[in-house]
C-alpha cells in the first residue's frame, strides 16, 4: 500500500488513459468559453480514484498539499477526497487545519464534481456548530465554484434538520446567471423538500414565479406529478403555491 505522497502521484499518473482523458475533457466542458475551460485530464474514472483513496495509508494533508494544485483534474479530485476521509477521522485541531487548507485552495477546487464531493463533508460539516459568515463571503464571490461551495456546504445543515441557511442562500442567489448554480440551488431546495415539504413550498410560494426554470425543475423534481405541472406553468405559480 502506498504511504508516500510522491509515490501516490506516480501511481496516479501510471493509470492515465488517453482515450478516457479525451472523453472526460468533453464531458467536463473544457473547451473555450466553457465552465471547465483549459482543465486537463489523465483519463482516470472516479471509482479508480476512490480506490486510491481507500488504499493510501500515508498522511493525507501532505498528499493533498502536493496534489491540490495539480494541472490534472483527477489529482485535484484525489486531494479533496483524501481530505474528506481524513476530516472524518481527525482530531478537532487537525479538522481546523483541513478546513483552512480547503478554503485556501478554492481556485483549484474548480469543477462541480470536486466541489460536490467535498464541500458538504468539509466546509458544511465544519460549520455545523460554528459561525457561518464565511458562506456569505463565498456566495458573493465572482468565482462560480466558490458560490457552489457555499450552497453545497449547506447540505450538511439540511441533513441535520436545519434548512434556513439553504433557503437564505437560495433566495440571495436567485439571480445568479450560471446554469450550474441553478442546478445546485435547485438540488439543495429539493433536499429541503425531502425532509420538509412545507418549507420548500413556502419558498416556492414566494419565488417560483421568478426562479430560473432549471432551478425550479430541480427543486420540484420529487413533488407529485400534478403539483410539478402546476409549478411549471409560466403564469400563476405563486397563487398555486399558496393554496
Amino acid at each position: 500500500m502506498t504511504t508516500d505522497a510522491r509515490a501516490l502521484q506516480k501511481q496516479v499518473r501510471a493509470l492515465a488513459n488517453p482515450a478516457d482523458a479525451r472523453f472526460l475533457q468533453r464531458f467536463f466542458k473544457t473547451g473555450p468559453g466553457e465552465y471547465g475551460e483549459g482543465d486537463r485530464f489523465l483519463g482516470i474514472r472516479v471509482p479508480v480514484t476512490r480506490r486510491l483513496v481507500r488504499e493510501y495509508q500515508g498522511p493525507a494533508i501532505p498528499a493533498a498539499r502536493l496534489l491540490i494544485k495539480s494541472p490534472f483534474h483527477e489529482e485535484r479530485l484525489l486531494a479533496v477526497l483524501l481530505l474528506v476521509r481524513a476530516y472524518d477521522r481527525a482530531t478537532s485541531t487537525t479538522q481546523v487545519e483541513i478546513y483552512r487548507l480547503y478554503l485556501s485552495n478554492t481556485p483549484y477546487i474548480n469543477n462541480w464534481d470536486i466541489v460536490d464531493s467535498s464541500a458538504p463533508q468539509i466546509v458544511g460539516r465544519h460549520l455545523l456548530k460554528r459561525d457561518r459568515r464565511v458562506l456569505n463571503r463565498l456566495a458573493r464571490s465572482g468565482n462560480l465554484w466558490e458560490r457552489r461551495i457555499a450552497v453545497l456546504a449547506t447540505q450538511s445543515f439540511i441533513r441535520a434538520g436545519e434548512f434556513t441557511p439553504t433557503l437564505d442562500l437560495a433566495e440571495r442567489l436567485l439571480d445568479d446567471r450560471h446554469d450550474l448554480m441553478h442546478k445546485a440551488i435547485g438540488w439543495m431546495l429539493r433536499e429541503v423538500g425531502d425532509r420538509d415539504r412545507s418549507a420548500l413550498e413556502e419558498f416556492l410560494g414566494r419565488h417560483a414565479e421568478s426562479m430560473p426554470r432549471t432551478m425550479l425543475r430541480y427543486a420540484i423534481e420529487k413533488l407529485p406529478p400534478q403539483v410539478r405541472r402546476r409549478y411549471m406553468k409560466p403564469r400563476g405559480r405563486q397563487a398555486i403555491a399558496r393554496k
